[in-house]
């Protein structure tokens, strides 16, 4: 049996909200860790600019969040990326979490485990799909790619593709219209490299030998079908809440997010939660930040208590 490893707190999630919660928690004298499933920056790092971040005029999400974490490391906060949660235990005076590196055990824990991008819904499934151009856009360098969604999304990263040189975009949209800003959408279509469609729907992939070879459009209006050579599909259809891990023991709203009180207080002793896994109406990367200043100083509080 592996030695569990105690520590003062635990934070799920290494975005913005659980991050600023190790920088607040660290500067209270705590033994924190944090852990991450993926890479600490969450959604923010396939985000090409941010420009509505106090200080910085305009910066890149990737290094906003690189600067983020050079000071989380400062105050020496043990840090877990690419970690796999196999359970979690929130009900008892000790909060447990067994990974496929170890077991952590603290009697407070901050749930800031964020949003997920919504899959494709098609029958075949391939590589080729993805969900950030920043990340997964430059192997695709003179080819023709599938951009699924029409908002700001869905647009802003189809501009970004195009400073790599991909060859032609194909941009659809369930619905009748496109739904970002309409001044993103005058230069994206006016680029001559993008075919935009409304009332468009993927209902199928063309894959032969694990490569993606086209794919198939349904127009919503006439069931009219054509299938479209692409090399690449990106997806921007929004978020979806990631509480696979804890839906069975904190209250959630209908729609799956976790229901806070103003102090970020779950249903549960010593649990808390930040950032875009909250229920509330408005998810940025400075209300994230907030929920996680809020959510380690109450954490703090309890522990003192």
């Amino acid at each position: 049996m592996c030695e569990v490893k105690k520590c003062d707190l635990i934070i799920l999630g290494g975005g913005p909200a659980g991050m600023t919660a190790a920088i607040y928690a660290a500067r209270a004298n705590l033994d924190v860790v944090l852990l991450e499933e993926n890479v600490t920056g969450g959604l923010v790092n396939s985000t090409y600019t941010v420009e509505n971040f106090p200080s910085y005029p305009s910066i890149h999400g990737m290094e906003l969040m690189e600067k983020m974490r050079a000071h989380v490391d400062s105050l020496d906060v043990t840090v877990e990326e690419v970690c796999e949660i196999e359970s979690l235990s929130l009900d008892g005076e000790r909060k447990i979490v067994e990974t496929d590196e170890g077991t952590y055990s603290a009697r407070a824990i901050i749930l800031a485990t964020g949003r997920k991008p919504i899959p494709l819904d098609v029958p075949t499934e391939c590589d080729q799909v993805h969900h950030c151009a920043i990340c997964d856009g430059a192997p695709y360098k003179g080819k023709r790619v599938l951009v699924v969604g029409g908002g700001n999304s869905a647009f802003d990263e189809s501009l970004y593709m195009l400073t790599l040189g991909i060859e032609h975009i194909t941009l659809i949209e369930k619905m009748d219209r496109f739904f970002a800003a309409q001044a993103t959408q005058d230069s994206l279509l006016s680029s001559g490299k993008v075919d935009g469609r409304t009332s468009t729907q993927v209902v199928d992939l063309v894959v032969e030998d694990d490569e993606l070879k086209a794919a198939i459009l349904e127009n919503t209006a006439t069931g009219e079908k054509e299938t479209v050579p692409v090399d690449g599909i990106f997806v921007f259809l929004g978020q979806c809440p990631n509480n696979e891990m804890f839906r069975d023991s904190i209250t959630l709203s209908d729609r799956g997010y976790i229901v806070t009180d103003e102090h970020m207080s779950t249903n549960l002793p010593g649990v808390f939660s930040a950032g875009d896994i909250n229920n509330k109406v408005y998810r940025q990367i400075t209300t994230a930040i907030s929920d996680g200043t809020i959510a380690a100083l109450a954490a703090e509080h309890f522990l003192r208590d």
